[in-house]
C-alpha cells in the first residue's frame, strides 16, 4: 500500500495563470503564472471520487465545481504567508464562480486541448466587470456542496492551523487547491471596470 501512495504517478500538482485586464481598453493590469499546492482535503476529495463508483453522484461525491477568491491571506500585507496544505477554506472569501462554459479542458503531453480525458486538466473562471472587486491575495479550487454554485454555503469549520482528519467532508465544501498572492508586492487590486480570467491547471 505504501508503494502506491508514494508513487510519483499518483501525485497531483497544481499551477495557475492570473490575467487581469481593463474591460474598456484591454490594457493588461496583471499577468503571471505560478505553482500552488494541493491541500490535505484535496487528497480526501480524490478518494471520495474514486470511491463513488458507478452510483448516482450526489453533492457529496461531486468533483471540483468552482473557483473562489478572497482578501484574507495571513501574514504581512506586503508579503502574505505561503499557502499551507492544512488550509480548509479561504480566510475571507469575497466571490466564487462556477467554471466558464467550456472552462474544463483536458490537455495532452504537448499542451494541446483534447476531447478525451488525460492526466492534465485546466479549470477556467472569468470574473467580469463588478465581480470579485477588491484587494485579492488568496484563492482556491472548491467542491461546493450546495446548488446553485454561488456562495460559501457550508465551509469546513475554521480550525487552521489545526487539522482534524476525522471531520466528515461529505457534508462540507472542500477546498482542494489553495494559494496566496502578492508576496513582495501586496494584494492585487481588481478594479470595478476590469475582467479577471483565472486558469487553474492540475496534473498527475
Amino acid at each position: 500500500m505504501s508503494d502506491l501512495i508514494t508513487s510519483p504517478n499518483f501525485k497531483v500538482s497544481g499551477e495557475y495563470i492570473f490575467h487581469l485586464e481593463d474591460a474598456t481598453t484591454g490594457e493588461v493590469l496583471a499577468h503571471f503564472h505560478k505553482k500552488n499546492l494541493v491541500t490535505l482535503d484535496g487528497g480526501v476529495l480524490v478518494m471520495i471520487n474514486l470511491a463513488s463508483g458507478g452510483t448516482p453522484v450526489p453533492p457529496s461525491q461531486r468533483g471540483l465545481t468552482m473557483l473562489a477568491v478572497g482578501t484574507g491571506a495571513t501574514g504581512p500585507v506586503l508579503s502574505p504567508d505561503a499557502p499551507d496544505p492544512r488550509q480548509r477554506r479561504l480566510n475571507t472569501e469575497i466571490a466564487r464562480k462556477a467554471f466558464s462554459p467550456g472552462g474544463t479542458v483536458f490537455r495532452n503531453a504537448v499542451g494541446a486541448a483534447v476531447s478525451y480525458p488525460t492526466n492534465v486538466c485546466d479549470f477556467t473562471v472569468t470574473f467580469g466587470v463588478g465581480e470579485a472587486v477588491g484587494p485579492l491575495n488568496e484563492m482556491g479550487l472548491i467542491r461546493s456542496i450546495a446548488m446553485p454554485l454561488t456562495t460559501a454555503t457550508n465551509p469546513v469549520p475554521a480550525t487552521f492551523p489545526v487539522y482534524d482528519p476525522t471531520i466528515d467532508l461529505s457534508t462540507y465544501d472542500i477546498l482542494a487547491n489553495y494559494t496566496t498572492m502578492g508576496q513582495g508586492t501586496g494584494p492585487i487590486g481588481k478594479p470595478n471596470n476590469s475582467v479577471l480570467t483565472l486558469t487553474w491547471r492540475l496534473s498527475s
